[in-house]
């Protein structure tokens, strides 16, 4: 499978993305579940200088930055980013629009964070993506992810005959979308993860979701 095949793929899920800017939040307030991860992420090794890929509308950025001594929080879409920049504004957190998969780091952070991105990266865009991850991360430093566990596959409608694994998803003005959804089980990810040079830890947080957390294999 080639990069290319994955274009028009990751190019729906753009603009998917940036069409449910306005409805994102939504599931923040209506799951018990998603407001026990943001409660539990305090517990997680997170610190220093942190940069959050794919961002979003800012409900891990908030709470990264009252960890961090700054956050550089990157994202795609100008429709999420102002609304994070409405929730996370402050003297330590700086703003970037730019594609997670072109973009790449000026520098070096303690921390590398991603809420809910690597499920939306094509399997073929991995070693690319854990590349950029690898350059942006300071010796000594962590990578800290937080995903759907495996057993929210029954919350999507799977779509087959993609150039990766992807789900269709409905806004509520009708419109559909498809996007790339990859359910990373523990097991797999480790190992992949492995092979691409990572040691990780992957485990179940608030029941649904997975939380790992990386470092460059010795």
């Amino acid at each position: 499978m080639s990069l290319s095949l994955d274009d028009a793929l990751v190019t729906e899920q753009l603009a998917y993305y940036r069409a449910r800017a306005p409805e994102y939040d939504r599931s923040y307030v209506e799951r018990a579940d998603l407001r026990e991860l943001l409660r539990v992420s305090a517990e997680w090794p997170v610190g220093g200088d942190v940069l959050e890929l794919a961002c979003g509308t800012g409900q891990w950025t908030a709470l990264l930055a009252e960890r961090a001594a700054s956050v550089t929080a990157v994202d795609a879409s100008d429709e999420v980013l102002a609304l994070a920049r409405e929730r996370a504004a402050g003297p330590n957190v700086e703003f970037v629009r730019a594609d997670v998969f072109e973009w790449r780091p000026e520098r070096r952070y303690d921390t590398v964070f991603f809420g809910f991105w690597l499920s939306h990266v094509p399997p073929a865009r991995m070693p690319g993506f854990w590349n950029t991850v690898a350059a942006a991360l300071a010796p000594g430093g962590k990578v800290v992810f937080v995903d759907d566990g495996p057993t929210e596959v029954v919350n999507e409608v799977v779509l087959a005959d993609e150039s990766a694994p992807a789900a269709l998803r409905e806004l509520a003005d009708g419109s559909r979308y498809r996007i790339v959804k990859v359910f990373h089980e523990a097991e797999a990810l480790t190992a992949d993860l492995a092979a691409l040079g990572w040691a990780v830890d992957v485990r179940t947080a608030a029941e649904s979701f997975i939380v790992g957390v990386a470092e460059p294999a010795v």
